[in-house]
């Protein structure tokens, strides 16, 4: 029940930086912060679009290069919505040691006012 109130009251936020070590990954934030479109991930041409859940924004980091921060007032689907922003790039058939490319959680908490 008190992440219902920090929720409300507060607003969580979770920081994703996109990793990579050739390709540049583009992200582009479309509908208005509703959806996100990953390109160029390994150097794939298919488009990866990801929709955020209900009641979740989503932004690029005016301060930092290559984040992605995603607000909501419900922990769960602010959380679920980082999760499949993060599945949707995962890398496949590769050894994951050293293929180390995606888009991974760097902070997440309440946003502090």
């Amino acid at each position: 029940i008190s992440n219902l109130f920090e929720g409300v009251e507060k607003k969580f936020q979770y920081k994703m930086r996109l990793v990579y070590a050739h390709f540049p990954i583009n992200a582009t934030i479309t509908n208005g912060g509703g959806t996100v479109e990953l390109r160029n991930f390994l150097g794939e041409k298919r488009v990866r679009v990801v929709n955020m859940l209900p009641g979740v924004k989503v932004e690029k980091s005016s301060s930092t290069k290559d984040e992605l921060v995603i607000t909501g007032a419900d922990i769960d689907t602010t959380s679920r919505s980082a999760a499949l922003i993060r599945q949707s790039c995962l890398v496949k058939h590769k050894d994951i040691r050293k293929f180390l490319d995606g888009v991974y959680v760097s902070e997440h908490g309440v946003i502090e006012d």
